[in-house]
């Protein structure tokens, strides 16, 4: 009999998916997961890469596939001149008699004491088509968030700043009814939200259960003692009380956990009555602390206890890296492939640009020479306005990106090539260039906080005309980069850089004040202004399970910390 009931339930283990954190690996924060049938979305921050917001899509919370950027025009998002970290934060989705909603902030500063937030609504009756223009809605803080009531009125949420010194600056919760048929707000403006203790009260998000309002919140800032905070009112408009075992999650008292940061969340209930918390995290590399990839986003499954709180499933308040899955078949997409080699005269969904549209500006072309993804020499890359770059986002510990390269400089001015960067404060960049005694070389450039160098002892001589191929690999914060001139034979650079900069620690540690990640991919400058042209034939990229096994000999190369 024993035996019998260890079968049965070995068997039921097996039929029970395992969603395995983080659902959204790399730069994905401030997850809001939403589901309209059938199908779960979730969006994320985008900060100053364009286009703006990702949205992922899955009909089992387990396999997600990247859909849309629903801001995909000047007219809807124009960054142009956002400092670093700026942009979109904390998007809301949201759904209601066939339309989306996605509300969003274009952050135009926040260092200092005051903080240029501006709130903007989107709607569309297809997620993967276009959006509306923008309705603007009000500058008073940011995280805003559009609750639809069972009664059909609408009502945004957002937290306000107080820039006042006396005043702590994250002022509370706001609320005030937004009107769809004069498309703004209208009517009093509440302050139905403190916070806790733990201070730093964001990230707002509204839900009506069981004659409950509920309100969550995040806490504590996006870094080590983030938290989610729950708490809920029999009336909108009236103080709201908080959750008795508050935070409902966070990782600060639990520095061993992988899943680190945990907050800013939002929930979802299944078909089939199963509710879900997805939250942002952040996954420290071993050898340094920091967290490469940005802000990830996670999943737990969650419960209601009989006094009506939120806890996880299994009554604690730790993020987990292995949940339980909804009771729904599984549904996988079809595996993208590692290699675009620029076919298609679309420009493959996960990679973005800095600040701007840059086909708009007539820096990248996928159709005048067809096959190949044409750059056009734009600014330098410590500009905030046209930068000639495309990127996507790194993904895991251990990667490999590579990029076969077409490029005739005539003057030290014109550069095009591989670059790893977090920001335009901090980058690594192997690039083809010309120089007066060389001819066609390749340099390296690099700018760590603020701190330009050219690590190289000499620049590469290559040949004057042809191809030449660039590879960068990562093993958590070591980058080594690597050419080629028949993309056979491989020659080291010589040098191990830290990539462990590329991340929202490196400058600030603890991570406040940076909110993006490390992104990979192709970059071309002219710095006389005629646009040279670089022809890039196609872009790899390869995510990794372990460290490269590449045996360096110690004499073969230097680091440069």
């Amino acid at each position: 009999m024993l035996l019998q009931h260890q079968n049965y339930t070995d068997q039921l283990n097996q039929r029970i998916m395992k969603i395995e954190n983080p659902i959204l690996p790399g730069f994905n924060p401030d997850p809001s997961i939403l589901r309209v049938g059938d199908d779960y979305y979730i969006a994320t921050s985008t900060f100053e890469w364009f286009p703006g917001v990702q949205i992922h899509h899955s009909k089992d919370l387990k396999n997600w596939k990247l859909i849309t950027h629903p801001l995909n025009r000047t007219s809807q998002l124009n960054m142009a001149g956002n400092p670093n970290s700026c942009g979109v934060w904390a998007p809301c989705l949201s759904y209601s008699d066939g339309t989306f909603y996605l509300i969003f902030t274009d952050v135009k500063t926040f260092r200092g004491p005051y903080k240029d937030a501006h709130n903007y609504l989107v709607t569309t009756d297809d997620i993967t088509g276009d959006w509306s223009e923008p309705t603007y809605l009000n500058s008073s803080g940011f995280d805003p968030s559009l609750f639809h009531d069972d009664d059909g009125r609408k009502w945004l949420v957002n937290m306000v700043w107080d820039h006042r010194s006396e005043k702590h600056p994250f002022g509370g919760i706001l609320l005030q009814e937004f009107s769809e048929k004069e498309g703004k707000l209208v009517g009093p403006i509440h302050n139905i939200y403190e916070g806790t203790d733990i201070k730093l009260v964001e990230a707002p998000h509204l839900y009506k259960k069981d004659g409950y309002y509920y309100l969550m919140t995040a806490e504590g800032g996006t870094v080590l003692r983030h938290a989610v905070t729950m708490a809920r009112s029999k009336n909108l408009t009236s103080p709201f009380e908080t959750d008795p075992q508050n935070p409902m999650l966070t990782s600060f008292n639990n520095p061993e956990l992988e899943l680190q940061r945990a907050g800013h969340a939002s929930l979802v209930e299944t078909q089939n009555g199963e509710w879900y918390l997805a939250h942002l995290v952040g996954r420290r590399m071993p050898t340094r602390g920091r967290c490469t990839m940005g802000r990830e986003t996670a999943i737990q499954k969650v419960t209601w206890t009989e006094d009506g709180w939120l806890r996880l499933e299994d009554g604690s308040n730790e993020p987990k890296m292995i949940v339980e899955g909804p009771d729904l078949p599984e549904h996988t997409w079809e595996q993208e492939s590692p290699r675009d080699d620029f076919d298609s005269e679309d420009l493959n969904i996960n990679f973005q640009f800095l600040r701007v549209d840059i086909e708009e500006a007539g820096l990248l072309s996928l159709t005048e020479r067809p096959g190949y993804l044409r750059l056009k020499g734009g600014e330098s890359l410590n500009s905030h306005h046209r930068q000639s770059l495309v990127v996507r986002r790194q993904q895991s510990f251990f990667y490999t990106a590579e990029t076969k390269l077409e490029f005739e400089p005539e003057t030290f001015q014109q550069m095009a090539g591989l670059i790893c960067m977090y920001d335009n404060r901090n980058y690594y960049y192997l690039h083809a260039t010309w120089h007066e005694e060389l001819g066609r070389c390749l340099d390296i450039h690099t700018f760590i906080a603020g701190e330009y160098n050219e690590p190289l002892r000499a620049r590469i001589s290559i040949n004057d005309e042809g191809p030449v191929y660039l590879r960068a690999k990562v093993d958590y914060d070591k980058l080594r980069f690597f050419y080629s001139e028949d993309g056979e034979n491989w020659t080291f650079t010589g040098q191990i850089f830290d990539a462990s900069t590329l991340s929202d620690e490196f400058e600030k540690p603890g991570g406040d004040g940076h909110f993006t990640g490390a992104f990979v991919g192709m970059a071309c400058q002219d710095l006389s202004g005629r646009k040279k042209p670089a022809d890039f034939d196609y872009f790899e990229y390869h995510n990794r399970k372990e460290m490269d096994k590449t045996p360096t000999k110690a004499e073969d190369y230097y680091y440069v910390g």
